[in-house]
């Protein structure tokens, strides 16, 4: 694609629209403006365009422009009313400090529809000048513009994501796949906290499959795009074309999820029952030690690790750790505290207070990195029983995964 051709023709600069649904009503809530060169009968991304920095900054951010007036005045034309997502990086929006951009809102909006922009930055690249940035977008909240952040997989940036504050976290599906399965989960698993910590919502994007929708669906996101639901357009869909198509999706997943949880339920209290018959059967131990001992032998086809923890979190027991095949006793573990583990303290009150073992979701294993479930089980009214379940017993239990 030649910039020149594309700076000198203007006219042939064309606006697309790609859809965003929402998963609480099933419909078209938004679009996301998307540039074009028409070349003759064929119409060319100008995502390369914007993307390569050979070409001047202030040639750029002149396509950008006209871009965005274009499809301010497709818009202004549309009786329906929606979110309009428009992307910038923030090397381009602060080689103005944002004046044009908020210029050209000015101009094609009324300022009772201000609150439909939805400002879309990349985390790729975040201006050395952070202060006035952050200035810049402060002020444009205060125009009721909506801030969103495109998460690609660079972790460093998640700190400056909850300094920025912003109303939309894009969840791309096809960066996420680069990373790997398990890197994949750590990260939705962060930017789902962190969204709920800073009253964020979740789009995911790239959504090219139905069990995409699905997977989208049990990891909180409120937002979907992508070529299985609409691909971009020169023009713009019913907002409810696709409400039944998403409704039919989102119950097989509930339908899914729901027997699935059951079986987790069921699965526990089982673990309860066979925990509980066990320890009737060594009431009389004389010391943790060999308590843990006698469990080794009946619980190794399911943990691989058992310890013995106070409720504030002390080690009381040295760990049994079953490398090898073979049972091993890690002494220097006692007295270690792990009160600062996510939901440790929590997870004491419940069972100080129902008097039955909590399975804990999935993680990874600080010291193995593998793919754990840990039990934990009330002993008396101070001391807890914590299994680690192994990998392999979970893959044996698939629904444990």
């Amino acid at each position: 694609m030649d910039a020149d051709e594309i700076i000198t023709h203007p006219e042939r600069i064309q606006p697309f629209f790609q859809p965003v649904f929402s998963a609480d009503e099933h419909m078209v809530c938004g679009y996301e403006i998307l540039g074009s060169y028409q070349n003759g009968n064929d119409y060319q991304s100008l995502d390369p365009f914007f993307q390569d920095k050979s070409i001047p900054e202030e040639y750029r951010n002149e396509v950008a422009n006209q871009l965005l007036e274009k499809a301010l005045d497709i818009i202004a034309a549309e009786k329906e009313e929606f979110l309009i997502f428009i992307n910038r990086d923030p090397g381009q929006l602060m080689s103005d400090h944002g004046e044009s951009f908020l210029e050209i809102i000015k101009n094609r909006l009324a300022p009772a529809q201000y609150s439909r922009v939805v400002l879309q930055l990349t985390d790729r690249e975040h201006t050395e000048a952070f202060d006035s940035f952050l200035h810049v977008l402060t002020y444009y909240k205060t125009y009721g513009i909506k801030i969103s952040l495109k998460h690609i997989g660079e972790e460093r940036l998640l700190d400056r994501f909850a300094l920025i504050s912003p109303h939309i976290l894009v969840v791309s599906l096809e960066e996420l796949k680069k990373s790997g399965s398990d890197a994949m989960q750590i990260t939705l698993y962060s930017l789902g906290i962190l969204a709920r910590k800073i009253g964020a919502n979740l789009l995911f994007e790239s959504i090219d499959r139905d069990y995409q929708l699905r997977f989208a669906l049990k990891n909180g996101g409120r937002y979907y795009q992508g070529g299985y639901l609409a691909l971009p357009g020169s023009s713009f869909i019913p907002k409810d074309l696709l409400k039944e198509k998403i409704k039919e999706e989102s119950q097989r997943y509930i339908s899914f999820e729901m027997r699935k949880l059951e079986i987790v339920y069921q699965r526990t209290l089982k673990i309860n029952e066979d925990i509980q018959l066990l320890l009737s059967k060594h009431k009389k131990f004389i010391t943790y030690e060999s308590l843990l001992k006698s469990l080794t032998v009946k619980l190794e086809s399911m943990c691989f690790r058992l310890y013995i923890c106070n409720e504030e979190g002390y080690q009381k027991s040295a760990n049994f750790l079953k490398k090898d095949g073979s049972w091993t006793v890690q002494e220097e573990y006692l007295e270690k505290n792990w009160s600062w583990r996510p939901y440790f303290l929590e997870n004491i009150i419940r069972m100080r207070n129902e008097k039955k073992g909590i399975l804990s979701d999935l993680y990874s294993d600080i010291e193995t990195g593998e793919t754990i479930r840990t039990f934990s089980y009330p002993l008396d009214g101070s001391h807890y029983l914590f299994l680690d379940l192994s990998y392999d017993y979970l893959y044996e239990n698939e629904e444990l995964l």
